[in-house]
């Protein structure tokens, strides 16, 4: 893992705001972070957390991975491979914009709740426990 490359991630994420076309009030309220907060981010100023980077990514409707690779929490080639599924659901021509937004929620729900999981040390590759049987 990388350290923090805060600088890069700034430069990233104003670049990414001027593409939006969102003013930087405008991009902190969509994300729930206050202006000065922001303001600071895209100087280099402070280390946002992955769910403040998360916050942003959803505001400026890019992928919350590609922050994390800018900020230098995620190696390019992890982040490669978690573009896959993704990817492939935003491809389906079979299935319309809210269903592949339900499906993308749902997947990073379950990816959310491995992670915590992982770092709880327990194991996520086992399906989980279920009751007794009525």
């Amino acid at each position: 893992m990388a350290s923090l490359n805060v600088g890069n991630l700034g430069e990233f994420l104003r670049e990414q705001r001027r593409t939006a076309k969102l003013s930087l009030r405008q991009l902190a309220e969509a994300a729930g972070v206050s202006n000065p907060y922001l303001s600071q981010i895209e100087r280099g100023l402070r280390k946002p957390s992955a769910e403040i980077l998360q916050q942003l990514a959803r505001a400026l409707r890019i992928s919350a991975e590609t922050l994390y690779v800018q900020a230098g929490i995620l190696d390019e080639r992890d982040r490669e491979d978690l573009l896959q599924v993704p990817a492939a659901i935003l491809a389906d021509s079979s299935i319309n914009e809210r269903q592949k937004q339900a499906l993308l929620q749902i997947y990073e729900s379950f990816r959310k709740e491995n992670a915590q999981q992982r770092a709880a040390g327990r194991d996520t590759s086992a399906p989980p426990a279920e009751g007794p049987a009525e």
